[in-house]
């Protein structure tokens, strides 16, 4: 699983001049770390964070996860086949919130 691109975190970007330590750790452990294991694809680890995301109801981090999904070769069908799975699993509110951001983003 070492052929797919490298995972690359936006912490220094959005948050360095004003929580950088968080930043620090959202780049360099969470994404240059975590996501770069070989042990899971690119695509499994995004569709297992989208299914998280869905499930605790984390909507406004699901937008940035869906189009990295994509990104990581994920299809929008399969994307929307998860996320109606996980709601029954999770719970209907959570699951029509998440599938809204879905929508949301699919249809621009």
């Amino acid at each position: 699983m070492t052929d797919q691109p490298k995972q690359v975190g936006g912490g220094r970007r959005m948050f360095e001049d004003f929580a950088p330590k968080l930043a620090a750790l959202t780049d360099d452990v969470l994404f240059d770390d975590i996501w770069n294991r070989p042990e899971l694809s690119a695509r499994d680890r995004s569709l297992i964070t989208v299914a998280v995301l869905t499930a605790g109801g984390h909507t406004e981090q699901l937008g940035f996860h869906l189009g990295r999904a994509v990104e990581n070769g994920v299809t929008q069908e399969e994307l929307i086949e998860a996320i109606t799975h996980v709601t029954f699993y999770a719970g209907w509110p959570k699951g029509m919130s998440a599938m809204g951001v879905a929508k949301q983003l699919f249809s621009e």
